[in-house]
């Protein structure tokens, strides 16, 4: 694991997860920060403040804010209807998401600033933007990749190869951000380095996760989950295990948690692992601009937004790139 000042590489292909990094902006960040006529935009201020570290600091040759095109997508929800559902708002239609009144009318804004900069979006109908971040990194065969999220979930994204993979984890902020890769996430979770990326995933099948409505195996917490990943080597072979009577490594203990939880642990990988070939639409090439794509608008929206701190900062990082 890699803290404090994080080392990275030159140019690489960065993909933010735009949704995580707004919340957390919106959280972090004061509503006292507003527009000349009141509008909250702490989470726009903070976004774009996040988008200028990532360029200066990690040294972004090609930038990609992902997107949920359906934040809560069907193929999830019929695996496991509990999926994402304490989330739903109260009389919502077609279960929109339940977002702070303060922060809805900060994401066209955002996505605003996006396009006049001219920094590339990529969404998938039907999809997370997880699954944008999967899809993206896993066609990637020319640059590193480095995701840059508040999201644990895409720890599974991490590799060596073709090009390395890596997760800029902002959990606790920019100040203590983490940098993981394999290496990294085996050492932080008592993980196979060998693929570490799908043995995450295969932990968080079992572990569960409240936050995302996963209620995860009873009994086991991420600590045996762990183990026993590590020990069997992925989530098949513990799977297959259970109806092994001969196979001593899982404890009785262990194996009537799993069969008890069989029927969810036949869907839950539908809903932890991220999608690998989702149709992606993309805006506009990665490359990180040297300019805004529409320098009157900017002004426009830094005016309009009292942007006057945040934009400057972001052109400015964008032209010294």
């Amino acid at each position: 694991m890699v803290s404090g000042k994080l080392s990275g590489v030159s140019n690489p292909l960065v993909l933010m997860d735009a949704a995580s990094l707004y919340f957390r902006a919106f959280y972090a960040l004061p509503e006292s920060m507003t527009a000349p006529d009141g509008t909250p935009v702490n989470a726009v201020r903070g976004f774009v403040d996040t988008i200028a570290k990532v360029i200066t600091d990690r040294k972004a040759g090609r930038l990609v804010a992902c997107l949920d095109a359906d934040w809560r997508p069907a193929f999830r929800v019929a695996a496991l209807p509990s999926y994402k559902a304490h989330r739903v708002a109260e009389g919502a239609v077609e279960g929109e998401e339940e977002v702070p009144d303060t922060l809805t009318p900060q994401i066209p804004i955002i996505l605003d600033v996006l396009d006049a900069v001219g920094i590339a979006t990529a969404e998938a109908d039907g999809y997370e933007a997880d699954d944008v971040i999967g899809t993206l990194a896993a066609r990637e065969t020319t640059d590193p990749v480095e995701v840059i999220t508040g999201d644990r979930d895409l720890f599974q994204v991490v590799r060596e190869e073709p090009t390395p993979v890596r997760v800029l984890y902002l959990g606790r902020g920019w100040a203590k951000a983490e940098l993981l890769g394999p290496q990294e996430l085996a050492a932080k979770y008592a993980l196979p380095v060998h693929d570490a990326g799908r043995a995450y995933a295969g932990m968080a099948v079992l572990r569960g996760d409240p936050s995302d409505g996963l209620p995860g195996v009873t009994g086991i917490g991420e600590k045996t989950a762990a183990k026993l990943i590590s020990e069997f080597g992925s989530l098949q072979a513990v799977l297959d295990a259970v109806h092994d009577g001969r196979d001593r490594k899982l404890t009785t203990r262990a194996r009537t948690a799993l069969l008890n939880a069989q029927d969810y642990l036949a869907v839950a990988p539908t809903v932890v692992n991220v999608a690998t070939d989702a149709k992606i639409v993309m805006d506009r090439p990665d490359t990180v601009p040297t300019a805004p794509a529409d320098p009157d608008r900017v002004a426009e929206l830094t005016r309009r937004w009292g942007l006057g701190s945040s934009l400057p900062r972001l052109l400015s990082a964008m032209e010294r790139r």
